[in-house]
């Protein structure tokens, strides 16, 4: 299963971003793919963040857009949305001790051990900061 990071998700909804059209390609292929495919809780937290925030956007999304969006890929009938469970803590535990993990690294962490707890297969993400945890498998779809 592969499971998509806020920052692809992000480019796939924002038309002004520079990776648009490739972003929602590859989402869209996903989707229609007919495989399961996963987002986080987090990062649709994240990707409502993102997109809304007036400092980041001008203009931003307004949020009834954003909230489509989601509700949009929800529409997709192999689509995942995968949160903390039995198990997570032990996960999260591991990663930031074997990482040496802390501060603004933890939301990371935690995407990357919901991915592994839930036998995520690999995560589409332009952050190279994944690269602090060698146990989750890591792609730049738009590269």
């Amino acid at each position: 299963m592969i499971a998509v990071d806020t920052n692809i998700l992000v480019s796939a909804h924002r038309e002004d971003s520079p990776w648009h059209g490739k972003a929602k390609r590859k989402v869209t292929k996903l989707a229609n793919s007919g495989k399961p495919w996963a987002i986080t809780w987090p990062s649709v937290h994240e990707f409502l963040a993102i997109v809304t925030h007036p400092k980041i956007y001008d203009p931003p999304t307004p949020m009834p857009t954003a909230l489509a969006a989601i509700k949009a890929w929800q529409g997709s009938p192999n689509l995942r949305f995968l949160g903390e469970g039995p198990g997570y803590f032990e996960k999260i535990s591991t990663l930031a001790t074997n990482g040496m993990i802390r501060g603004p690294k933890i939301h990371d962490a935690r995407i990357a051990a919901i991915c592994i707890h839930h036998g995520v297969k690999k995560l589409w993400t332009a952050d190279r900061n994944f690269s602090s945890f060698p146990e989750l498998s890591c792609e730049n779809p738009l590269v």
